[in-house]
C-alpha cells in the first residue's frame, strides 16, 4: 500500500478540472492539447489548455488520464498550479513543483508528476508551432526499449531531480523498470553525471584562485567580476538554498553592489536578511571580493 498525502487521495477520489475543453471558435481565445504516455506503458495524459490570445494567458486547464492514484492525482493539481498563469510562467513549473503541491509523492510515483510536466510543454509547444520536443529527447539514442525513453532524457531527468540511484531513475521516467537490460547504461550516465557534478566546484575554485592571483581585488575587471559572481552563487550557495525549496538569481551589479532575487521559499521570508547578509555575502566577499556588498531586490 502507497503511503499517499491527503491530497493526493483527495484529488483521486475528487479530481478537479477533469475532461476536455470544447473547441468553440471565441474571439482571442485558443484551445489546444498535449499529451504523453501510452495506454501500452500504463500511464497517458491529454492536457488541455484554454488561451487567451493577446496576453497569453491560461484560461482553463482539464485533464483525461489514464493511470494510477498519482498519475490522476498529480494531473488535477497540475491544472490547479497553471491556470491564470502565463505559458512562460507555465514552463517554469517543475515536476517537483507539482509533487510539493500534493503534500509530496512517493518516489515510486514521481513519474507521475513528470508527466505531468511533459505534457504541459508538449501542450505550450504545440500551440506555439514548435515541432520538436523543447529538450529534443526523441532525438537522442534510445536507451530503454521498454518504455521508449531515451538517453537525453534519462540524462535530463537526473540532474533536473538531482537523483543518484538506478532505483530512483527508474521512479521518475521508468526506464529500468522492465526487462532491465538498460541498468548497466544508466548506471554510466549516473556516474558520468556525478563525475561533472564533482569537477564544477573545483574547476571554480581554480578560477577564483587564479583570478585572485593575476588581479588586486580592486582590479577584476567587470566581466570577470560579474563571472565569478555567478559562479559562486551556482555552485556554493544555490544548492544549499534549493535544497531548502528556495533560490537566489543575480539581478544586477553596479560596481561593488550586487543585487540578487530570492525566489521560491526565500521569497517574502522573514529571514531573507539574514540569507542575504550572512550566507550571500559573506560567501561573496570571502571568494570574490571583500568590499562587495549584498542587498534584495523584488523580482
Amino acid at each position: 500500500m502507497w503511503d499517499y498525502s491527503e491530497k493526493v487521495l483527495d484529488l483521486f477520489y475528487n479530481p478537479m478540472n477533469q475532461g476536455a475543453i470544447a473547441d468553440q471558435e471565441q474571439p482571442d481565445v485558443a484551445v489546444v492539447f498535449g499529451e504523453v504516455g501510452s495506454i501500452a506503458c500504463g500511464d497517458a495524459l491529454r492536457l488541455h489548455l484554454k488561451i487567451q490570445v493577446s496576453s497569453d494567458a491560461i484560461l482553463d486547464a482539464r485533464f483525461q488520464t489514464f493511470g494510477c492514484t498519482s498519475a490522476i492525482a498529480s494531473s488535477s493539481a497540475l491544472t490547479e498550479i497553471i491556470k491564470g498563469k502565463t505559458l512562460d510562467e507555465a514552463l517554469n513549473i517543475s515536476n517537483q513543483d507539482i509533487a510539493d503541491y500534493l503534500g509530496g509523492l512517493p518516489e515510486a510515483k514521481m513519474h507521475c508528476s513528470v508527466m505531468g510536466q511533459e505534457a504541459l510543454e508538449a501542450a505550450i509547444y504545440k500551440y506555439r508551432g514548435i515541432e520538436v520536443e523543447h529538450h529534443e529527447d526523441d532525438e537522442g539514442s534510445l536507451i530503454c526499449s521498454c518504455y521508449g525513453i531515451t538517453e537525453p532524457k534519462v540524462r535530463r531527468v537526473i540532474i533536473e531531480n538531482d537523483l543518484t540511484t538506478i532505483e530512483q531513475v527508474t521512479n521518475y521516467v521508468k526506464a529500468g523498470g522492465g526487462c532491465g537490460s538498460c541498468l548497466a547504461d544508466i548506471e554510466d550516465i549516473l556516474m558520468e553525471v556525478q563525475q561533472e557534478r564533482d569537477a564544477v566546484p573545483s574547476r571554480v575554485a581554480a578560477e577564483i584562485a587564479l583570478a585572485q592571483e593575476t588581479a588586486a581585488p580592486r582590479n577584476l575587471t567587470t566581466v570577470q567580476k560579474i563571472k565569478l559572481i555567478q559562479q559562486v552563487l551556482d555552485t556554493e550557495i544555490r544548492p544549499i538554498l534549493i535544497a531548502d525549496g528556495g533560490d537566489v538569481e543575480l539581478f544586477d551589479i553596479e560596481g561593488d553592489r550586487v543585487q540578487v532575487t530570492l525566489t521560491g521559499a526565500c521569497g517574502g521570508c522573514a529571514s531573507s536578511t539574514t540569507t542575504v547578509k550572512n550566507s550571500i555575502e559573506a560567501k561573496l566577499r570571502d571568494l570574490v571580493l571583500p568590499t562587495l556588498t549584498v542587498e534584495e531586490v523584488a523580482n
